[in-house]
C-alpha cells in the first residue's frame, strides 16, 4: 500500500464510512436476546462460535434459566451439556455461571454500564464489554473487534496491528465516536455478506476503490 498522509487517510475513511452507511444504515446485533443479561450470556457463547449456532442454543437455554439467579444455581455439568454445541463449553459454562454469581454479589443482579465494571465479570474482555455497552445501553466506550472487524480493518488499510486491543485503538482514532457502535456492526455485516475470509467478493464490493487489498 502507498503510504498515505493524514489528510489522505482522513478523506479515504470519510468515503468508506459514507459508503458503509449507504449499505448498512441501521445494522443490528445478530445475537437474538432480550435484555442486557441475555446479550451478555449470548456474547460469551459467541466466542469461537458463529452467531447462528448461538441463536440455536440460547432460546432453550433462556427458557430454562433466563436470569442471573437461575444460572447461578444450575448444576455446572447440566449447563455444560446445554451449551455443548457452541464449543469450549466447559470454559463457557464456568464463565457464564461465574458472571451470573458476580452480578448477584457485586451488582445487585444488574449488568453494569461501565467498561471497568464489566471487565470484572468472568469471561468478559473488551470485545464482550463493547458489545453489551453498545447494543444494550447505546454507550460508545470503544469499538467491537471480532474476527470480521479485525479482518476488514486490515484489508481496508485502517490498521496494521494484529491484536484486538491495538486494532481497536487505531479504529477509535480514525472513526468519529458517535459512529463507533454503528461502524462495528456495519463491518461485521459487510464481512459476512461481501468480504469473506477466504473469498472476498471484491468485484461487487462498493468499498473496493478505497481498499488497498481489492483485487
Amino acid at each position: 500500500m502507498v503510504r498515505e498522509s493524514k489528510t489522505q487517510r482522513a478523506r479515504r475513511v470519510e468515503t468508506l464510512l459514507a459508503r458503509l452507511r449507504e449499505l448498512y444504515p441501521a445494522p443490528q446485533c445478530a445475537l437474538v436476546h432480550q435484555g442486557p443479561f441475555q446479550l451478555l450470556v449470548a456474547t460469551i457463547l459467541s466466542a469461537q462460535c458463529t452467531d447462528e449456532r448461538v441463536n440455536l442454543v440460547t432460546p432453550g437455554l433462556f427458557a430454562k434459566w433466563g436470569t442471573p439467579e437461575e444460572l447461578a444455581q444450575v448444576p455446572l455439568p447440566v449447563l455444560e451439556q446445554e451449551i455443548r454445541s457452541t464449543g469450549f463449553f466447559r470454559n463457557k459454562a464456568k464463565n457464564i455461571q461465574g458472571a451470573a454469581r458476580t452480578l448477584l454479589s457485586e451488582f445487585a443482579g444488574q449488568v453494569p454500564r461501565t467498561m471497568e465494571d464489566l471487565l470484572v465479570l468472568p469471561g468478559v474482555a473488551r470485545k464482550t464489554a463493547n458489545v453489551v455497552l453498545g447494543t444494550a445501553f447505546g454507550i460508545a466506550a470503544g469499538i467491537v473487534v471480532d474476527t470480521h472487524v479485525s479482518r476488514l480493518s486490515q484489508r481496508l488499510g485502517l490498521t496494521q496491528e494484529t491484536t484486538p486491543e491495538k486494532i481497536e485503538r487505531d479504529l477509535c482514532a480514525l472513526v468519529p465516536r458517535q459512529d463507533w457502535i454503528w461502524f462495528a456492526h456495519a463491518l461485521i455485516w459487510h464481512g459476512r455478506k461481501v468480504c469473506a475470509a477466504r473469498s472476498p467478493a471484491c468485484a461487487r464490493c462498493t468499498l473496493a476503490s478505497e481498499c488497498p487489498s481489492a483485487s
